[in-house]
Protein backbone atom coordinates (compact mmCIF):
# COMPACT_ATOMS: atom_id res chain seq x y z
CA UNK A 1 0.00 0.00 0.00
CA UNK A 2 1.34 3.25 -1.18
CA UNK A 3 1.78 5.75 2.03
CA UNK A 4 -0.94 8.14 -0.22
CA UNK A 5 -3.71 6.50 0.36
CA UNK A 6 -2.58 4.98 4.22
CA UNK A 7 -2.38 8.86 5.00
CA UNK A 8 -5.68 8.80 4.20
CA UNK A 9 -6.94 6.06 6.16
CA UNK A 10 -5.40 6.82 8.94
CA UNK A 11 -6.63 10.72 8.97
CA UNK A 12 -9.83 9.65 8.37
CA UNK A 13 -10.04 6.80 10.86
CA UNK A 14 -8.18 9.93 13.47
CA UNK A 15 -11.32 12.25 12.26
CA UNK A 16 -14.04 9.60 12.96
CA UNK A 17 -12.54 8.59 16.41
CA UNK A 18 -11.90 12.02 18.08
CA UNK A 19 -14.10 14.14 16.23
CA UNK A 20 -15.46 15.14 19.94
CA UNK A 21 -12.23 15.58 21.39
CA UNK A 22 -10.95 17.45 18.28
CA UNK A 23 -14.05 20.02 18.88
CA UNK A 24 -13.13 20.30 22.86
CA UNK A 25 -10.02 20.82 22.45
CA UNK A 26 -11.14 23.86 19.99
CA UNK A 27 -13.62 24.96 22.30
CA UNK A 28 -11.43 25.35 25.05
CA UNK A 29 -9.09 27.56 23.00
CA UNK A 30 -12.08 30.21 21.61
CA UNK A 31 -14.91 32.06 22.18
CA UNK A 32 -17.56 30.95 19.74
CA UNK A 33 -19.16 33.76 17.85
CA UNK A 34 -20.07 34.35 14.30
CA UNK A 35 -16.89 34.30 13.03
CA UNK A 36 -15.09 31.55 15.17
CA UNK A 37 -16.72 28.47 15.50
CA UNK A 38 -15.24 25.21 16.45
CA UNK A 39 -16.74 22.85 13.89
CA UNK A 40 -15.44 25.29 11.17
CA UNK A 41 -11.84 25.48 12.58
CA UNK A 42 -12.09 21.59 12.24
CA UNK A 43 -13.83 21.42 8.84
CA UNK A 44 -10.75 23.70 7.35
CA UNK A 45 -8.09 21.75 8.95
CA UNK A 46 -9.76 18.35 7.93
CA UNK A 47 -9.96 19.70 4.10
CA UNK A 48 -6.70 21.08 3.96
CA UNK A 49 -4.93 17.82 5.40
CA UNK A 50 -6.97 15.28 3.38
CA UNK A 51 -6.28 17.15 0.17
CA UNK A 52 -2.96 17.84 1.27
CA UNK A 53 -2.51 14.17 2.03
CA UNK A 54 -1.02 12.58 -0.74
CA UNK A 55 2.34 15.38 -0.45
CA UNK A 56 2.77 14.29 3.03
CA UNK A 57 5.88 11.67 3.98
CA UNK A 58 3.99 8.50 6.24
CA UNK A 59 2.44 10.00 9.01
CA UNK A 60 3.27 8.28 11.97
CA UNK A 61 1.82 10.44 14.61
CA UNK A 62 -1.47 11.38 13.66
CA UNK A 63 -2.97 12.82 16.61
CA UNK A 64 -0.06 15.16 17.54
CA UNK A 65 -0.11 16.27 13.62
CA UNK A 66 -3.52 17.27 13.25
CA UNK A 67 -3.33 18.85 16.91
CA UNK A 68 -0.59 20.67 15.76
CA UNK A 69 -2.53 21.92 12.45
CA UNK A 70 -5.27 22.75 14.23
CA UNK A 71 -3.41 24.49 16.91
CA UNK A 72 -2.13 26.87 13.94
CA UNK A 73 -5.36 27.23 12.71
CA UNK A 74 -6.63 28.38 15.77
CA UNK A 75 -4.02 31.45 16.44
CA UNK A 76 -4.34 32.01 12.11
CA UNK A 77 -8.11 32.76 13.47
CA UNK A 78 -7.80 34.38 16.50
CA UNK A 79 -4.83 36.85 14.87
CA UNK A 80 -7.36 37.47 11.70
CA UNK A 81 -10.26 38.40 13.77
CA UNK A 82 -8.32 40.61 16.44
CA UNK A 83 -6.78 42.59 13.22
CA UNK A 84 -10.32 42.44 11.68
CA UNK A 85 -12.55 43.51 14.81
CA UNK A 86 -9.89 46.43 15.14
CA UNK A 87 -9.98 47.39 11.47
CA UNK A 88 -14.11 47.22 11.53
CA UNK A 89 -14.58 49.73 14.27
CA UNK A 90 -12.56 52.33 11.77
CA UNK A 91 -13.42 51.45 8.92
CA UNK A 92 -16.87 49.93 8.80
CA UNK A 93 -18.21 53.32 9.05
CA UNK A 94 -16.54 54.73 5.81
CA UNK A 95 -17.21 51.89 4.15
CA UNK A 96 -20.81 52.16 4.77
CA UNK A 97 -20.93 55.21 3.16
CA UNK A 98 -18.77 54.30 0.70
CA UNK A 99 -21.65 51.44 -0.23
CA UNK A 100 -24.58 53.55 0.16
CA UNK A 101 -23.01 55.74 -2.05
CA UNK A 102 -23.27 53.12 -4.91
CA UNK A 103 -27.33 53.27 -4.09
CA UNK A 104 -27.40 56.89 -3.67
CA UNK A 105 -28.21 59.04 -6.74
CA UNK A 106 -27.87 62.28 -5.75
CA UNK A 107 -24.57 63.51 -6.92
CA UNK A 108 -23.65 65.63 -3.68
CA UNK A 109 -22.76 62.24 -1.71
CA UNK A 110 -25.10 63.52 1.10
CA UNK A 111 -26.21 60.15 3.05
CA UNK A 112 -28.25 61.00 5.96
CA UNK A 113 -27.53 59.37 9.15
CA UNK A 114 -31.36 57.61 9.20
CA UNK A 115 -30.56 56.42 5.85
CA UNK A 116 -27.25 55.05 6.88
CA UNK A 117 -29.21 53.10 9.47
CA UNK A 118 -32.13 51.70 7.28
CA UNK A 119 -28.94 50.40 4.55
CA UNK A 120 -27.99 48.50 7.65
CA UNK A 121 -31.50 47.22 8.62
CA UNK A 122 -31.41 46.31 4.97
CA UNK A 123 -28.51 44.82 4.43
CA UNK A 124 -29.42 42.38 7.66
CA UNK A 125 -32.96 41.93 6.57
CA UNK A 126 -31.04 40.36 3.30
CA UNK A 127 -31.44 36.52 2.30
CA UNK A 128 -28.45 34.87 3.75
CA UNK A 129 -26.85 33.98 0.23
CA UNK A 130 -27.25 37.81 -0.54
CA UNK A 131 -26.39 39.55 2.60
CA UNK A 132 -23.34 36.96 2.86
CA UNK A 133 -21.94 38.47 -0.15
CA UNK A 134 -22.49 41.97 -0.15
CA UNK A 135 -20.68 41.62 3.78
CA UNK A 136 -17.70 39.59 2.57
CA UNK A 137 -17.06 41.49 -0.80
CA UNK A 138 -17.81 45.19 0.30
CA UNK A 139 -17.16 45.33 3.84
CA UNK A 140 -14.82 42.50 4.80
CA UNK A 141 -12.46 43.04 1.14
CA UNK A 142 -12.73 39.42 -0.41
CA UNK A 143 -12.72 38.63 -4.00
CA UNK A 144 -14.91 36.95 -5.79
CA UNK A 145 -12.34 34.42 -6.83
CA UNK A 146 -11.11 33.90 -2.98
CA UNK A 147 -14.98 33.11 -2.15
CA UNK A 148 -15.53 30.68 -5.09
CA UNK A 149 -12.38 29.22 -3.83
CA UNK A 150 -13.39 28.65 -0.09
CA UNK A 151 -17.39 27.98 -0.68
CA UNK A 152 -16.93 26.06 -3.86
CA UNK A 153 -19.54 28.44 -5.79
CA UNK A 154 -18.43 29.83 -9.24
CA UNK A 155 -17.57 33.76 -9.27
CA UNK A 156 -20.43 34.18 -12.04
CA UNK A 157 -23.03 33.12 -9.36
CA UNK A 158 -21.39 35.55 -6.75
CA UNK A 159 -21.67 38.16 -8.64
CA UNK A 160 -25.30 37.25 -9.58
CA UNK A 161 -25.87 37.36 -6.22
CA UNK A 162 -24.35 40.76 -4.94
CA UNK A 163 -26.18 42.20 -8.39
CA UNK A 164 -29.35 41.06 -7.42
CA UNK A 165 -28.79 41.99 -3.65
CA UNK A 166 -27.42 45.58 -4.81
CA UNK A 167 -30.34 45.82 -6.40
CA UNK A 168 -32.96 44.82 -3.91
CA UNK A 169 -31.23 47.30 -1.27
CA UNK A 170 -31.48 49.83 -4.21
CA UNK A 171 -35.37 49.45 -4.52
CA UNK A 172 -35.92 49.32 -0.66
CA UNK A 173 -33.82 52.55 0.17
CA UNK A 174 -35.58 54.04 -2.57
CA UNK A 175 -38.72 52.89 -1.16
CA UNK A 176 -38.06 54.59 2.47
CA UNK A 177 -35.91 57.87 0.67
CA UNK A 178 -39.65 58.46 -1.17
CA UNK A 179 -41.58 58.04 2.23
CA UNK A 180 -38.77 60.58 4.08
CA UNK A 181 -39.02 62.98 1.58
Amino acid sequence: MNPESENNKKLRDFFGKEYHSLKAYVNSKIKTNINRDAEDIIQDVALKLFSGADRYSPINNVAGFVYFAVKNKIIDVMRTNTKTLVDNNNQNEAKLIEFASLLNDESNNAYPEKMKDELKKAIMNLKPKYRDIVIAIDFENYTYKEIAFETGIPMGTLMSRRHRAISNLYKQLKTKKEITN
